[in-house]
């Protein structure tokens, strides 16, 4: 191994032996994209029903880069992500390894997991439109198409549009409505907006609370986060909205995943299978429905009551690889639009 390779190497390892300790090697190390509040409930049952210890490392970006960079030597024994595309780019990087397990096939849709068995999903979240409760006429925004009427013009507040959340909504008009369509959509998207793209999805819904926009793009569960938090403030946030489920009388609403893999390096392969295992059983199914407010992929598990007052919708059809196999256009319709 060349010098330069050498302290890369060792700079890694120094690092991940910061971060999980020499004596927790045995045990279960995540790299996990997911916030620590969507996945710590999960973590806290695991522990509890095996006696296990799991150590996480946070992060929004570069665990890939990290996990490339680590090889052979990573500590790293599962990926945790969001996103369709994210999923994408450990495969693509073949980061993970291929996993032999029949409740993994049984339980998951094929629809939802690698043909090489290398990432399964683990919930579903709508990408949904927020509107003011107090603004009579936005019973007319049907689908996602109408947020484009001119109509609208100041009245819509979103995050970035390179987001990965909206790079895979932008994916799903691509595949469904072609690229001319897709481009002319996020350009007069662009031109509605109530202020310069800005903030998380947490922040629309409280850019329609203050007055700042009526109607905003946000992933479903954010609103259910938002209404039983614990800070009174987020809850008037959600009260001030409801949310509409975009293009029921045609091709459904776009939806996205949550999920994961094996590391490829992973020293404990055969414990990283059953935690992935234990995300698909009924009890941690049941946990994203009624505490995350995700929509299971275990079609067997009932939805909690909260998702099933916010009411059944149907589904885009379009096969989810698509989301990263279209990422990179979508990405260049953002930039020429300059959402």
């Amino acid at each position: 191994m060349c010098k330069t390779k050498y302290l890369r190497f060792l700079f890694f390892i120094l690092i991940s032996v910061s971060v999980f300790p020499v004596s927790a090697m045995a045990d279960l190390n995540i790299y996990s994209h997911r916030q620590p509040f969507l996945i710590k409930p999960f973590i806290d049952i695991y522990e509890s029903k095996t006696g296990n210890k799991v150590n996480i490392v946070y992060s929004s970006k570069g665990l890939a880069q990290r996990l490339k960079a680590e090889g052979e030597l990573s500590p790293a024994d599962i990926i945790l992500t969001v996103d369709m595309a994210r999923l994408a780019v450990y495969a693509d990087k073949d980061l993970l390894a291929p996993v032999s397990s029949d409740l993994l096939n049984k339980t998951i849709p094929q629809n939802l997991r690698d043909t090489e068995n290398k990432w399964f999903a683990f919930s579903k979240r709508a990408r949904v439109i927020a509107v003011s409760k107090t603004s009579d006429d936005l019973e007319l925004i049907k689908d996602y198409e109408d947020l484009a009427d001119p109509i609208w013009k100041g009245r819509i507040c979103s995050r970035p549009g390179s987001h990965v959340y909206n790079r895979g909504l932008l994916a799903s008009l691509i595949y469904n409505n072609g690229y001319d369509a897709a481009t002319s959509w996020a350009k007069n998207l662009k031109a509605n907006f109530a202020r310069r793209p800005q903030g998380n999805d947490r922040a629309q819904i409280k850019g329609i609370y203050e007055g700042v926009c009526d109607i905003a793009i946000i992933n479903h569960y954010y609103f259910g986060k938002l209404k039983f938090s614990e800070n009174p403030e987020h809850r008037e946030w959600a009260e001030s909205v409801r949310l509409i489920f975009p293009n029921q009388d045609n091709r459904g609403t776009h939806i996205n995943i949550s999920g994961g893999g094996v590391a490829k390096y992973s020293k404990n392969k055969e414990e990283a299978v059953k935690f992935l295992e234990f995300l698909t059983s009924d009890e941690a199914q049941n946990l994203y429905s009624s505490i995350n407010f995700e929509y299971p992929i275990n079609e067997n598990i009932p939805l909690s009551h909260e998702l099933e007052n916010w009411g059944i919708f149907s589904q885009d059809s379009m096969p989810i690889v698509k989301i990263a196999d279209l990422a990179p256009v979508s990405q260049k319709i953002i930039d020429i639009v300059g959402w």
